[in-house]
């Protein structure tokens, strides 16, 4: 099956304006923008047929086009990712059998994710879209749990059936557990990657559909399939020793570098 993968990638963001073109230092010392380490993360997986950056944006573009990134231009009425890379997909005439959503602040996503996502959707026909989950240990699910008791909106989280189809996605920590769990220990709670393979016609059709409560509520644009009463497929993926965390907010920024100095990412 033919693959695009899009980088939908915004300036004005509500909680952090600009955040494409934050600069983080890696491993080497060397400062690239959020936008460009995504566009390399994406670059590294295997089996895809194009990668290219969504963007409203002209200054979005001008800077991945100065690191070799195909930039494809959308509207400034696109409401969130999804949206984006439905209009990117139909700019470039269509035809992918799947379309990977890699969304811009996610430059910590190891390759296979992406892999284990697309054939998980291969594997799964009756599935429209498949989004990776991730089991949080316990010096993750602490993170969380400190992101939100100091009033920030952090990772998601992500509880599914015994098929693997989402129930919920929330910004709260879900589900609650009372125990406590050492820093390497599994626990029961999920962390959602933000990264969804989607197929072609639930993609086209998703922008037509209203924006739900729920949807609303959580500011999670994958709750619009769930409340259309779409399958959502999760897939849990492995860390093999990889640090994972999104850029959410500016505290972010020397949580994600410190995760790169310790996993020697330049």
């Amino acid at each position: 099956m033919s693959v695009l993968v899009v980088i939908p990638a915004r300036y004005a963001s509500t909680r952090y304006p600009g955040k494409p073109l934050v600069a983080l230092t890696g491993a080497d010392g060397q400062k690239r923008t959020l936008i460009e380490r995504s566009w390399r993360a994406a670059t590294a997986v295997n089996g895809t047929d194009r990668v290219v950056v969504a963007t409203d944006d002209d200054r979005i573009r001008d800077a991945a086009e100065a690191f070799g990134a195909e930039v494809v231009m959308t509207s400034e009425d696109c409401r969130n990712g999804t949206e984006r890379c439905a209009e990117a997909h139909a700019a470039l005439g269509g035809g992918y059998e799947i379309v990977v959503n890699l969304q811009g602040d996610a430059p910590l996503t190891p390759h296979w994710f992406v892999e284990d996502l697309v054939a998980g959707l291969r594997a799964a026909p009756e599935a429209e879209i498949a989004t990776p989950v991730l089991r949080c240990s316990g010096g993750m699910l602490a993170d969380l749990l400190a992101d939100r008791r100091a009033g920030r909106v952090g990772g998601t989280t992500a509880v599914f059936g015994h098929e693997r189809n989402a129930l919920y996605f929330s910004k709260e920590v879900i589900p609650f557990t009372s125990k406590s769990y050492g820093t390497d220990e599994p626990s029961p709670v999920f962390h959602h990657v933000g990264v969804y393979a989607y197929r072609p016609d639930a993609l086209a059709a998703y922008p037509g559909w209203p924006t739900g409560p729920l949807e609303t509520l959580e500011g999670l644009e994958q709750l619009r399939f769930l409340e259309q009463g779409r399958r959502v497929l999760c897939v849990e993926v492995e860390a093999r020793g990889r640090q994972f965390w999104e850029l959410n907010n500016p505290e972010d920024v020397p949580r994600l570098e410190s995760m790169m100095a310790q996993m020697r990412l330049s």
